[in-house]
């Protein structure tokens, strides 16, 4: 095991320093390539993605950032040079008072950023440049913060500026709980991110009445630095884009909105047509059978159906119900807790209805990302299930991460689905089930499922859920489910597969080999591109059989004008 370990962290280290030199030899073309740059410039930040390797979300600004100096358009790097007390994904959660790996993370930044001047102020005469930021602590700010708990923290507010709220996501999911602890570690790290947010506050509050940019791209918009940064834009009325891993992979998802909330317009008028149908089709398919990845990790490998045992303690009740829940971080997103406060008061709620209903077989599944190697949860359904012993009554079963059971078979054999925010409640909802969803997950944007929007009223709906012979479920939800899920898979998600591929954590990627004229033509760069400097709606056009041959021989026909034109100069 031990052998196993240091052969791959050798492998990776090789192979991120082989990645590291064909991304510093690229940047370095790109800077040769790029006509002199002309207009206000665009900023791009991302500190919380990847610090000694790179990201996905670190490849897709890289490459969105090299799309646009290509054509012309300035681009100025808000990047992090030890600005940052404590940072989220430097923050070691057993010991959070070591300084964070700023060395290593420096190091790559100058990797991606190779080639481009740095400077520690702005100079309008070089229109694309790297801003370097260091860390200056608040002294003043340090001693407001002293002596607050963590509640108090999780409220305050400095010069107009809600820093707690800006700071407490990241914190709650690098601690990887929701309820914190008010120890000393907590308001230590807590005190820190809020210092720390103030100096990005500042330094990009500086950058943004300096150079005046058009828009400002950043990844994600949950972790504080990020948060702090879109924070400021807004209040200066700046375009700001937020970026995170698409639905398929290798794809990445823009939105001018929070980009974990994933707010999609779908025209009320679109209808899905016979191709469209087969397509998610077809997808659904091999996802029905654990067939799919999300951000590079592949789930159900070996997904199992229910065995014998499963179905005959079933054949004893009357009805089955299973209750799907989440991640920590997933149900701790600002967005995510409008009528619970969070997952755990709802499954309080369910365990009084599994009580009062004996008859109805309840399956409590813990979400499989919950024991994830380097991200596993430490406030789990798993500790919640002992904390209550749900599984001492007859009519619980609970299925554990680590367990490959078919979700889809289970909904099949049930009378109506729980869910709190997971993709399983639209999954379960295009397979025609009723479902009563307790948190506001992506799909609750459009009616998809049974969404009470109080706890009174979520109450209400599971006891008439349970009571009821039959639940009758609007045609609409199925419709909207498959709607939005096509959305998600093949309009949103833009593809990056021609420039990236897995690394050797499938978390991380690599830069393939490409011509940066392809680059430039891309779909999902000119859709980016639309999207950033002409507010358009970050979607993938939709084609036909026909007009993709055409685009083909089209892009075929350009590429052998193009060629033409060098080897014949006039």
């Amino acid at each position: 095991m031990i052998k196993e370990f240091l052969t791959q962290c050798i492998k990776r280290g090789l192979v991120r320093r082989l990645n590291n030199l064909k991304i510093a030899r690229m940047a370095q073309l790109v800077t040769r390539s790029s006509p002199t740059p002309s207009g206000t410039p665009v900023l791009f930040f991302k500190a919380s993605t990847g610090i000694d390797d790179l990201s996905w979300n670190s490849g897709f600004h890289l490459l969105v950032s090299w799309a646009f100096r290509l054509q012309g358009i300035p681009v100025v790097y808000f990047a992090c040079d030890s600005g940052m007390s404590h940072c989220v994904l430097g923050t070691n959660r057993d010991h959070v008072q070591k300084e964070p790996p700023c060395k290593s993370c420096v190091v790559q930044s100058k990797t991606l950023y190779t080639g481009v001047p740095g400077k520690s102020d702005w100079q309008s005469d070089l229109r694309t440049q790297v801003q370097w930021f260091n860390y200056q602590r608040d002294e003043k700010l340090a001693a407001a913060v002293a002596s607050l708990t963590v509640e108090e923290m999780m409220r305050f507010v400095w010069e107009g500026i809600p820093l707690g709220a800006l700071c407490l996501p990241g914190l709650r999911w690098v601690l990887r709980v929701h309820h914190l602890n008010d120890d000393e570690s907590t308001r230590y790290l807590f005190r820190e991110y809020i210092l720390s947010a103030w100096n990005v506050a500042q330094k990009f509050d500086a950058l943004l009445e300096q150079t005046q940019p058009r828009a400002v791209l950043v990844f994600n918009g949950q972790f504080f630095p990020e948060a702090t940064a879109r924070y400021v834009a807004h209040k200066r009325g700046i375009h700001v884009i937020t970026h995170e891993v698409g639905l398929q992979p290798a794809t990445a998802y823009f939105t001018e909105g929070e980009a974990t909330a994933y707010p999609i317009h779908i025209p009320d008028d679109f209808e899905m047509n016979d191709e469209q149908n087969a397509k998610l089709d077809a997808y659904l398919a091999k996802r029905f059978q654990g067939d799919f990845t999300m951000a590079g990790i592949k789930f159900w490998a070996d997904m199992r159906g229910l065995d014998e045992s499963f179905l005959k303690k079933a054949a004893g009740f009357k009805q089955i119900v299973p209750v799907f829940t989440n991640v920590i971080f997933d149900t701790s997103q600002p967005h995510a807790n409008t009528v619970f406060e969070d997952m755990f008061d709802w499954l309080d709620l369910v365990l009084e209805e599994i009580r009062a209903h004996p008859e109805t077989l309840f399956v409590i599944r813990a979400h499989p990302d919950e024991t994830r190697v380097r991200k596993a949860s430490r406030e789990t359904v798993a500790g919640w299930v002992e904390a209550c012993r749900a599984t001492d009554l007859p009519n619980v079963i609970f299925v554990s991460p680590k367990e490959t059971l078919s979700s889809y078979e289970l909904i099949l054999k049930s009378k109506f689905v729980m869910v709190y925010n997971s993709t399983i409640g639209l999954e379960a909802a295009i397979m025609g089930a009723a479902v009563l969803c307790a948190g506001k997950a992506r799909f609750t944007q459009y009616p998809t499922v049974f969404f009470p929007q109080t706890i009174e009223e979520a109450r209400r709906k599971m006891k008439e859920f349970l009571d009821a012979e039959t639940i009758d479920v609007p045609l609409e939800f199925k419709r909207n489910a498959r709607r939005f899920l096509y959305y998600q898979l093949f309009r949103t998600s833009l593809p990056f597969g021609e420039f990236l591929e897995p690394s050797v954590r499938a978390t991380q990627t690599r830069l393939k080999s490409f011509g940066l004229d392809e680059l430039v033509r891309s779909e999902a760069m000119k859709v980016i591109l639309e999207g950033v400097l002409e507010g358009g709606d970050f979607l993938l056009e939709e084609q036909d059989e026909l007009s993709r041959e055409f685009a083909a021989w089209e892009a075929a026909s350009d590429e052998d004008t193009l060629n033409f034109e060098k080897e014949n100069p006039i």
